[in-house]
């Protein structure tokens, strides 16, 4: 259980500074880098009696984060989830592609593929779909159609 907690606090935290720098959530993936998403993920207990706003600003200062154009927020017609909600998407999905392997690994490896922008895209329900499809669906490699 500690594992996925603090799976879903990193996950949290990355749509988090993806909302603010207006970056791709690869390019926070990227930018912050697998040795700090290790000790996010190894500290996310600690992390997590801050609030998350001022957290996101030390990492996004240690790694020289740059501002983006990428609005997900902004572009959204409706109502937008929450980083937290996105986060918990995130961590589920990492949980069920896992397959027993690293989960930091697993997770630069989602955050890298065509999933990530689609989770991205607030207009679509993507996000509110059950966590096995989404799963069928990143394995897939694209968005499956009944």
């Amino acid at each position: 259980m500690a594992e996925y907690n603090n799976l879903f606090y990193v996950c949290s935290l990355i749509e988090y500074i993806g909302r603010e720098r207006k970056l791709r959530r690869a390019e926070v993936v990227a930018g912050l880098g697998e040795d700090v998403i290790r000790r996010i993920y190894r500290y996310a207990d600690t992390f997590h009696c801050e609030q998350i706003a001022k957290v996101a600003d030390d990492f996004i200062t240690l790694c020289s984060l740059p501002t983006g154009t990428f609005d997900s927020v902004g572009d959204c017609r409706y109502a937008v989830p929450g980083y937290w909600d996105i986060g918990a998407v995130y961590a589920r999905l990492i949980e069920d592609v896992s397959d027993g392997a690293d989960p930091i690994a697993k997770l630069i490896e989602v955050y890298a593929s065509w999933m990530s922008d689609a989770l991205s895209r607030f207009n679509s329900d993507l996000f509110y779909q059950p966590r096995g499809y989404i799963a069928e669906c990143y394995r897939a490699g694209t968005i499956l159609v009944a």
